[in-house]
């Protein structure tokens, strides 16, 4: 049986994943599958999946990290110059060569790509044409093209505040995953097409999403909802790229009112940085670093305020509108 190529559309990006089986790559399938591209289009950035017992789990190199990351278990980072390594010993190792535009990924026969191989290979994939994922919601201005990122970290209501603002005429970009590129015209950034996670303190707080929910709950109390479904009751962009016209930081409110203040530069880059730039032992990897420095031309290049959100998160809407014009 001859290798399988997919190939999914990064804003231009073209990264092909080649498998002996399909079976192999369906991670990279739920992340990206409204990405696909069916025409033999020549990829940026190759992935290659080997399914073998013989894993390579003591390259040569620097050793960045070894420990346990959520969900997936015990893995090492070594990093060696030119090429970074993921293993997780006897499931899985990924080999990233850097400045070659291309990936192996080993798998033992037992086991499952895991999701934090999954990103790692994502985050390669748009490295190497100059974007960078960031962990943050998107949404356009009402009537413009022109979008807003809100970023907080996980858990204190970037869905909320997102769908909200959505119910008053924002378009909801992403919920937590925007993709960023620098130009020469500017910052611009994309939405990754997920789906949407709804607490159900979310749900109480806004009713107009009932009609996209059922009566299950996970153990976290949330649902996952398709964007298909959001888009019968508010506005999902597509994967365009926009123009960022500003950054804001979501706090939560100490008094219920929600108020939208200036934030200075160097405060909204501490924060940013600190959810989405990780150092390991041997200090910041070249890949880290060039995400560094995108957030540094971000935070040069919009404004950006504090966002306290209180009992009424819709009342944001008019506030971004006030403050933002584009």
């Amino acid at each position: 049986m001859s290798d399988q190529t997919f190939r999914y559309d990064l804003n231009g990006q073209v990264i092909g994943i080649t498998a002996a089986r399909a079976d192999l790559w369906p991670s990279f399938d739920l992340m990206l599958g409204a990405l696909r591209v069916n025409e033999p289009v020549p990829p940026g950035f190759r992935v290659d999946i080997v399914e073998t017992p013989e894993l390579q789990e003591n390259p040569e190199g620097k050793l960045a990290f070894d420990g346990d990351v959520p969900l997936d278990g015990h893995c090492r980072m070594i990093d060696a110059g030119s090429v970074f390594h993921l293993v997780f010993p006897g499931q899985q190792t990924l080999s990233i060569r850097d400045g070659e535009g291309r990936a192996e990924i080993r798998l033992h026969p037992d086991s499952k790509i895991k999701w934090t191989l999954l990103m790692m290979v994502l985050d390669a994939a748009l490295d190497a044409d100059g974007q960078h994922m960031l962990h943050t919601a998107g949404l356009t201005l009402p009537g413009k093209d022109g979008l807003v990122l809100v970023h907080a970290p996980s858990g204190t209501g970037k869905s909320t505040t997102s769908l909200a603002l959505a119910s008053r005429g924002f378009g909801l970009c992403s919920d937590d995953v925007m993709i960023l590129n620098a130009r020469a015209e500017g910052i611009t950034a994309w939405g990754m097409p997920r789906r949407v996670k709804v607490h159900r303190n979310t749900a109480a707080m806004l009713p107009f999403v009932a009609p996209c929910l059922g009566e299950k709950w996970d153990a976290e109390g949330e649902q996952s909802v398709s964007l298909d479904c959001l888009g019968e009751i508010i506005r999902v962009e597509d994967v365009r790229a926009r123009p960022v016209a500003a950054l804001l930081h979501l706090a939560r409110s100490a008094d219920a009112e929600t108020r939208l203040l200036p934030m200075a530069r160097t405060d909204a880059m501490v924060a940013l940085a600190t959810d989405n730039v990780r150092t390991g032992m041997t200090g910041l990897l070249s890949l880290q670093k060039r995400r560094m420095a995108m957030i540094a031309a971000l935070v040069k290049a919009v404004p950006t305020f504090t966002l306290e959100v209180g009992a009424r998160p819709a009342e944001a809407a008019a506030l971004i509108r006030a403050a933002v014009d584009i």
